[in-house]
């Protein structure tokens, strides 16, 4: 079930969810909306090995906008940090940057109950479009969990992507083993 404004707006009174920055004119019915943080990066090598530790190029965005190209990943970064302690977050592209030809993630748009950080954003272009921090990006949905969570995610030894930071955190695939 997806939490309608009020739900949310319940969930930050209690504790559950925490958006920083908060605006409330950012509440739709049932989503937040956040936006593109300065932050952006890229990777170093052509050809990125999933065993290694892939190094990245961060760079921030002029106050006249950046243009992305297609061909190339670029991690990006929400201005929201958020917490999530009761829902499952899911991060979507709000339908006027799909317009524009930009995917906000490849695969990563849902989050964990636990996930406490900025969300990093996998972002691929159909063609050159110039992009701007402060940009509305995406949008959260936040779902609720059927039953009681083990162990979240802040808390497993496991979780590569706990470290807060308002940057861009490159893939941590290598630290599985295969």
């Amino acid at each position: 079930m997806i939490l309608s404004d009020r739900s949310i707006l319940q969930a930050i009174s209690e504790g559950d969810v925490v958006i920083e920055p908060y605006d409330r004119s950012c509440l739709g019915t049932n989503s937040y909306d956040v936006h593109l943080s300065k932050h952006l990066a890229c990777y170093v090598d052509e050809v990125i090995d999933a065993k290694s530790h892939n190094q990245v190029e961060h760079f921030e965005i002029a106050s006249d906008g950046i243009v992305l190209n297609p061909g190339k990943t670029y991690l990006g970064s929400t201005v929201e940090y958020t917490e999530t302690r009761q829902f499952v977050p899911f991060l979507e592209g709000k339908s006027s940057v799909g317009r524009l030809g930009i995917d906000i993630h490849a695969t990563a748009g849902k989050g964990d109950v636990g996930f406490c950080n900025h969300w990093t954003l996998e972002i691929s272009v159909s063609q050159p479009v110039r992009v701007y921090a402060g940009m509305p990006i995406g949008q959260l949905i936040y779902f609720r969990v059927e039953g009681e969570v083990e162990v979240d995610y802040s808390c497993k030894k496991s979780a590569k992507y706990n470290h807060r930071t308002p940057k861009p955190v490159e893939s941590m695939m290598w630290k599985n083993h295969f």
